[in-house]
């Protein structure tokens, strides 16, 4: 879980992040194991990561590595206090029978800044990511990655404004403002009948979600998405992550997809 101290770092351009509001550790885990528990009713399989001393963002598993096709791109973070994350989320890849492994060069923290559909892999820049993390990407996956300018200090990660719904269909939902003008064009032109949310559900974080083609796991409080998903036919499911909020991350950032 987050230190104190992180949160006074990123505060001022974060709103969930506030330092008079001490995480309550207990709370977090057991809203931590709500979720890993709600995927394995869902028939998922989940594997856990154990945590390390010193390293209290590794609750926020999707920004260790990106894997596609049984490939993993590891994480290089933008914050040197994180970077033995990288190397832990290498090592259970390697224990784990995973032989094809890339170590970056560039800057690049995983599925945080990276988003998989059917047709692209979907990369963020602007505040976290390197711009030469998109070409590196793109030689190791061996598939069309598109960059996406993030200007808005408040999704400093693409998975913060942006979710897949269906990799099998280009279904995305996201938030226009969180994005450059010219991406925002990009973004239109790629997903015209994308599922756009108002503010106050990309402020929840509700677009920090996790979809498995049907089941839609969001924050709660992103109530304006229930309808629309719905609508789509989709399930949305509910979770209470609170805790992990005050962290900068929800349902998303603690979950780091395993594509075989």
């Amino acid at each position: 879980m987050c230190s104190p101290a992180h949160f006074k770092v990123t505060y001022s351009i974060n709103p969930w992040m506030d330092p008079s509001k001490p995480v309550d550790v207990p709370l977090a885990v057991a809203q931590w194991e709500d979720l890993r528990d709600r995927y394995r009713s869902l028939g998922h399989t989940v594997e856990e990561l154990t945590p390390r001393p010193g390293l209290p963002d590794m609750v926020f598993a999707a920004n260790g590595a990106t894997v596609i096709g049984g490939r993993v791109l590891g994480a290089r973070f933008a914050y040197p206090e994180r970077g033995d994350e990288a190397l832990a989320h290498l090592e259970w890849f390697r224990e784990h029978g995973f032989t094809d492994l890339h170590e970056p060069v560039h800057i690049n923290e995983g599925e945080g800044d990276f988003a998989v559909t059917s047709s692209y892999v979907l990369a963020g820049r602007g505040f976290r990511a390197s711009p030469l993390s998109h070409g590196e990407a793109q030689e190791f996956f061996g598939r069309p990655v598109l960059g996406l300018d993030l200007v808005d200090p408040r999704y400093y990660h693409l998975d913060t404004a942006l979710a897949v719904l269906d990799d099998t269909s280009d279904d995305v939902m996201y938030y226009p403002p969180a994005f450059s003008p010219g991406s925002q064009a990009v973004l239109r032109r790629l997903f015209p009948d994308a599922l756009i949310a108002d503010e106050p559900d990309a402020v929840a974080l509700g677009l920090n979600a996790v979809s498995d083609g049907l089941h839609v796991l969001l924050p709660q409080a992103a109530v304006g998405l229930f309808a629309p998903l719905r609508e789509r036919g989709y399930e949305p499911v509910g979770m209470d992550l609170g805790e992990l909020l005050k962290g900068g991350g929800s349902v998303k950032c603690c979950t780091q997809e395993l594509r075989g």
